[in-house]
C-alpha cells in the first residue's frame, strides 16, 4: 500500500539579496503578494493538499515567519474590542492546529538539497512534499492538491515541470525524458542548470516536489554539484532505477517572485484574480497602458 504524504518541507533559509534593501531585516517568504505574504499562499497551497505537518527549514533573521504562524495576542484582543469580528477570524484560519508547525535551522548556505537534508529527522522514513515559496502559483486546484491526485495513481518521485525557452535551460534542472504524454513526463535522469546546447530538454523543474525518503540516502553523502551546492535534483537523478521519476504539467500559472518583475506581474495576476479588487487594479492599469 502507497503511503500518504504528510508532511511538506518549507525551505525558507535563503537570504533574498535580489531584493535588498526590503529584505534586509524581513525574510523575502513574507514579502506579501496582495495581502498575503509569499510563505502564507505556499502554506494555504499544501493545506488544501491534505498537508498534516508543516516543516520550516529556517536561517537567522527568519523569526518574523515564526511569528506569523503564532498568536498575536495584542493585536488580537484589539480587533476583538473594537468588533472587528471578520478580520479576526481571518487570523485565526492562518494559524496551523497546535503542533502541526516545527522549525529546524539551516546553519550554513550549502543549497537546496542541503535545506531539505536539514529536516530529515522531521520527515523520518516517509514520502514528503518540498515547496519552494518564490515559486507562485496561480491555480484551482492547487498544484500540490493537482499533483497528489496524481501521485495517488503513479507513486514515486513526482516533480511539478513546466517548459522553458531553450535559452533558459541554465536557470533550471532540466528533466531528460523518456515519454511524455503532454501531462505526465517519464524521466530518466535530470541535469542542474545545463547550458543550452547540452540541455536534454527544455522541461524544468519548478519548486514543487513530492518525493520518497531514499532521496535522504544520497543528501547523507552531503555531494556538491552546480554552483558548489548540495544539489536536491542531483539526489533524485541518483535514485532514479530505484524509485521512478516523473515530471507532472500542472494546470496553472506560476509566478517567479524571486524576480523583481515576476513578484511585480504576480501582484497584478492575483489582483486581477480577486473579485473584490479585480474592477480597480483594472482601472489603476488603464493610468499606465
Amino acid at each position: 500500500m502507497r503511503k500518504p504524504i504528510r508532511r511538506a518541507i518549507f525551505p525558507v533559509a535563503g537570504l533574498g539579496t535580489r531584493f535588498l534593501p526590503a529584505t534586509k531585516s524581513m525574510p523575502k517568504e513574507m514579502l506579501p503578494v496582495v495581502d498575503k505574504p509569499l510563505i502564507q499562499y505556499a502554506v494555504d497551497e499544501a493545506r488544501e493538499a491534505g498537508i498534516e505537518e508543516f516543516i520550516f527549514v529556517t536561517g537567522r533573521s527568519k523569526s518574523s515567519i515564526e511569528d506569523h504562524f503564532d498568536h498575536s495576542y495584542e493585536l488580537e484582543h484589539s480587533l476583538e474590542e473594537r468588533g472587528k469580528t471578520e478580520l479576526l477570524n481571518m487570523l485565526h484560519t492562518v494559524l496551523p492546529k497546535v503542533g502541526q508547525v516545527s522549525y529546524t535551522r539551516q546553519q550554513q548556505p550549502l543549497g537546496l538539497g542541503h535545506a531539505v537534508w536539514c529536516a530529515r529527522y522531521h520527515v523520518r522514513d516517509e514520502p514528503f512534499a518540498v515547496l519552494l515559496a518564490d515559486d507562485l502559483i496561480l491555480s484551482k486546484p492547487g498544484c500540490l492538491r493537482q499533483m497528489m491526485d496524481i501521485y495517488n495513481d503513479v507513486g514515486g518521485n513526482l516533480v511539478a515541470v513546466e517548459d522553458v525557452p531553450k535559452e533558459d535551460t541554465s536557470k533550471y534542472g532540466i528533466l531528460d525524458v523518456i515519454s511524455d504524454d503532454g501531462t505526465i513526463a517519464n524521466a530518466r535522469g535530470l541535469v542542474e542548470k545545463p547550458s543550452p546546447e547540452v540541455a536534454p530538454s527544455t522541461l524544468s523543474i519548478i519548486g514543487r516536489y513530492l518525493l520518497q525518503p531514499e532521496v535522504f540516502s544520497q543528501l547523507d553523502l552531503q555531494q556538491t554539484g552546480a554552483g558548489g551546492e548540495i544539489q536536491l535534483t542531483d539526489a533524485i537523478a541518483k535514485t532514479i532505477g530505484v524509485v521512478p521519476f516523473r515530471g507532472f504539467r500542472f494546470k496553472g500559472k506560476r509566478y517567479d517572485c524571486g524576480d523583481k518583475l515576476g513578484f511585480l506581474e504576480a501582484n497584478l495576476a492575483f489582483g486581477l484574480d480577486r473579485e473584490d479588487l479585480r474592477a480597480g487594479v483594472r482601472e489603476v492599469l488603464k493610468k499606465y497602458i
